[in-house]
């Protein structure tokens, strides 16, 4: 059989989205005396830019940009001053001409990880890639860190003049490889692996110019993408040693901003359906359907969307093995995020999804079907130090006109960098970088976009905005006690 090829479509055809045109054709036997019957069945294909344009440009919408505080300092104010006499402009002048040095070394890095995409726990050639990096700048490095094969630990300390290590202050900074299936560094890890190199060599270099004590500690943390790596890394103790960590993040949004925002909690549920597979036609009550368990629990779920706050997420997939239309699935699996704004609403959400399909739920009611719930690393809001924040502000805003804005609300991302903040002082500030329209991250168009020149220099501007600010961390007592003030100020209030 086939469909008639001058089959017309009018507007009235085309109903809920491009697939829906296909379901009102009429098919036909075509039989002639010379013809053979195909061997395989043809559509008439539907231009579906036709009836949907393209959509509108999102971008300046999608990211709570507009409407933020302000975290910037007036430029007119006189920069601060760290303990002996070493003014910020000195520093920051030190670090940036190293970064200028650097450019073209970190451009090519940035690039060669981003043409070896790697999946989680699989960036052994990034591994390889940072560490020979580190290891030629002076850096004492660890690979296959704490027994985990693709993270790493580089580090180098300026001790003061009696050459005593002691009592002197350790600034750590992170660095992700990881990719995503299909897409490549569509959420742009290429340059944050590519920053946290950028922003120790910066603090290097000014510890050795201006004779600063001080450790600084680049961890190459992989699988960020749902393997929860730095939570790995943390529970192991690669962070105990810490008095702040710093790492960055782009995105989409105007042109020359940054934004601190505070994330949200996630928690990835794996679901397996386990059923019994038997002839979908001859003998279907032999079976019992995995795909249609999976696809009851789905519906529960998107029922119960309508129903959580609007900050909230719930989000999946749905796959399977050896599916075929006449043979009852045997199995399937769902795969969900669930999103809330803390930890607590994280707990709350999770029951009300897990009881879509946990016995006894429809899903395992309906189908018989047994089921198997498994949970991945649990991601925490991040919890920005805003000490640590209106110090980088400062710096970006004075040295590069960089808009900083701050919001409680900010983006539904998650990170968990997240569970690092509340561990220690620590800041993961996010940044622009140019994008084409709806091309925000895990899309192709935002992997493009990762790789251009912009994209590097606007990854310089953020590394030495967070250099400097782990630079006063180390020179300056009493700024590194206010932001051990401010975390446990914070703990204290969320706790309270």
């Amino acid at each position: 059989m086939s469909v008639p090829r001058n089959t017309a479509i009018s507007r009235e055809d085309v109903q809920s989205g491009c697939f829906a045109a296909l379901f009102n054709l009429r098919w036909k036997r075509v039989a002639t005396a010379s013809a053979e019957l195909p061997n395989e069945l043809q559509s008439t294909p539907v231009d579906c830019n036709r009836f949907y344009p393209e959509l509108p440009p999102y971008v300046q919408f999608a990211h709570d940009w507009c409407g933020g505080i302000e975290q910037c300092r007036d430029s007119s104010e006189e920069p601060p001053a760290y303990e002996g006499g070493l003014f910020l402009p000195e520093v920051a002048s030190t670090i940036e001409d190293k970064l200028k040095e650097l450019s073209s070394a970190l451009r090519e890095l940035s690039l060669d990880i981003w043409n070896h995409p790697e999946l989680m726990w699989e960036e052994k050639y990034a591994h390889g890639r940072l560490t020979a990096f580190m290891s030629e700048h002076g850096f004492s490095v660890t690979p296959h860190y704490l027994g985990i094969d693709t993270a790493f630990r580089a580090v180098f300390t300026h001790a003061p003049t009696d050459n005593s290590p002691q009592g002197i202050r350790v600034i750590g900074v992170n660095s992700e490889m990881d990719a995503l299936p299909g897409i490549g560094h569509g959420c742009g890890h290429n340059l944050i692996a590519m920053s946290g190199v950028a922003v120790a060599l910066g603090i290097k270099a000014a510890l050795e110019k201006h004779n600063i004590p001080g450790t600084v500690v680049l961890l190459g943390t992989p699988a960020e993408e749902g393997g929860g790596g730095k939570i790995a890394l943390l529970e192991r103790g690669a962070y105990k040693d810490m008095d702040a960590c710093i790492m960055s993040h782009p995105t989409s949004g105007p042109d020359n901003f940054s934004a601190i925002w505070p994330g949200v909690a996630c928690q990835t549920i794996e679901v397996e359906f386990f059923g019994h597979g038997a002839h979908a036609s001859s003998a279907p009550w032999e079976g019992r359907n995995a795909l249609d368990g999976a696809f009851v629990a789905y519906a529960s779920i998107s029922a119960l969307r309508q129903q959580i706050k609007p900050d909230q997420r719930v989000h999946g997939i749905v796959t399977g093995r050896d599916w075929a239309p006449n043979v009852i699935p045997d199995y399937a699996k769902l795969i969900y995020i669930v999103r809330a704004a803390n930890s607590v609403e994280l707990e709350a959400l999770q029951v009300r999804v897990r009881a879509c399909f946990e016995w006894p739920s429809a899903a395992s009611l309906a189908t018989g079907c047994k089921i198997e719930v498994k949970l991945g690393a649990g991601y925490f809001e991040l919890r920005n130090n805003d000490v640590l924040g209106r110090e980088y502000a400062s710096v970006v805003g004075r040295r590069y006109g960089m808009t900083t804005v701050s919001s409680d609300a900010g983006t539904k991302f998650s990170t968990d960098f997240g569970n690092v903040t509340h561990a220690l002082p620590a800041l993961h500030p996010a940044y622009s970088i140019p994008t084409e329209p709806n091309g925000s991250n895990h899309t192709p168009n935002f992997a493009r976009s990762a790789a251009t020149p912009e994209a590097h220099a606007a990854t310089l501007k953020v590394a030495l905005g967070l250099a400097v600010t782990g630079v006063r961390v180390l020179a300056d007592a009493a700024f590194a006690r206010k932001v051990k003030e401010f975390f446990e100020d914070s703990k204290t209030a969320v706790a309270s």
